[in-house]
């Protein structure tokens, strides 16, 4: 595969990538705290994962309408960023925080890190992203985390899984690599799909399915970027397995960034058992700014910063009239109906699943 055809990684592993990472946050040291120079009147800080993007000349337009700089502090991936958040809570490193998503979302209302606003511009977000009832947060975007299959090597006389339940069938044997949910936010997502799905109590539970999956050979990776790139045959995959647990616009990723662009996506998507993950902003409590932290949830709901998401962070925009690049109109999957599971039940359960998935999978 030339390196015309090779997605950059950074932009690949998309936003949800980055900001969920994994089952259990890492411990933090007084060492890890980012270091941060002294607010000035003028500057706001927003507190971040890695992979936040956004284009600059839609940033400026914050910081020229509200005479400000702006700050972007990043804190490794959405664990790493919650545990800051949380263990300087006293005295906040930030003024608003943006990229907790729905997996570690009761962990951080809970500990009562954020303020509560509501946006002007809330009731122009999908209902169905409104995971707080209490609106701490705002939901900023969204992405579904899929099955993505190499097109090459499926067809009619071997077509592609459809469905969840037939990676466990002979015929797909060796052929599937997910990653770890302990260490990768996609992997946990993948293990809270077949939590939701398969369930834990009847006939066949989810960790039957996992038992299915290690007999059926499956291939377990640390993170996205070597299950995707290293062990995946599709896209920018070097590997020889053809079915990764990515996202839904990864084929539009795919795409983007090809030179020259084909007419189709080499990668298709699986859209039965895809789990939807959601990233929030929210105004930290003792925000040093709380006036100009309000006014930029406002501008991550305004129309050029929303329509600004897909080809950044290759998620989709919360807010649903936002018009989509064509890029995403044609290779990018819409999932009808995915998983979901709420956030307080991840937030009792993670742990326990996690253990459970760790002694059928990998002892």
């Amino acid at each position: 595969m030339t390196s015309t055809r090779t997605i950059p990684i950074f932009v690949l592993a998309l936003a949800l990538a980055g900001c969920s990472a994994g089952g259990q946050p890492p411990t933090p040291t007084p060492g890890a705290t980012p270091t941060l120079s002294p607010t000035s009147p003028g500057q706001l800080v927003l507190l971040t994962h890695d992979s936040f993007k956004i284009s600059d000349a839609v940033l400026e337009q914050f910081k020229q309408a509200n005479g400000v700089t702006v700050q972007v502090l990043r804190a490794g991936d959405a664990g790493a960023m919650v545990n800051q958040a949380i263990l300087t809570a006293d005295n906040p490193l930030a003024d608003v925080l943006y990229g907790v998503d729905n997996t570690f979302l009761s962990r951080a209302l809970d500990a009562g890190i954020f303020e509560t606003y509501r946006s002007p511009l809330a009731d122009g977000t999908a209902p169905a992203l409104r995971l707080d009832d209490r609106e701490r947060v705002t939901p900023i975007d969204y992405g579904d985390v899929c099955l993505n299959y190499d097109r090459e090597a499926f067809g009619d006389a071997a077509p592609a899984p459809a469905t969840l339940e037939d990676l466990a069938k002979p015929e797909y044997r060796s052929q599937l690599v997910v990653e770890n949910p302990a260490t990768s936010s996609p992997g946990l997502a993948f293990m809270l799909a077949t939590v939701a799905r398969f369930g834990e109590s009847g006939d066949y539970t989810w960790l039957d399915y996992w038992q299915d999956l290690r007999d059926n050979d499956v291939l377990v990776t640390a993170g996205w970027e070597v299950a995707y790139y290293t062990s995946f045959s599709g896209g920018s995959g070097e590997g020889d397995r053809p079915i990764v647990v990515s996202y839904a616009t990864s084929p539009a990723a795919e795409v983007y960034y090809a030179e020259p662009q084909p007419a189709e996506a080499p990668t298709g998507v699986v859209t039965d058992g895809c789990f939807r993950q959601v990233e929030f902003a929210g105004v930290l409590a003792g925000a040093k700014q709380p006036a100009l932290a309000k006014s930029l949830i406002d501008f991550m709901l305004s129309a050029d910063f929303q329509a600004d998401i897909p080809l950044n962070m290759f998620v989709f925009p919360a807010v649903p009239t936002t018009p989509l690049p064509q890029v995403f109109v044609d290779n990018a999957a819409q999932v009808a109906v995915p998983l979901t599971m709420a956030p307080d039940t991840i937030a009792a359960n993670r742990e326990r699943w996690l253990g459970e998935w760790t002694d059928v999978v990998i002892h």
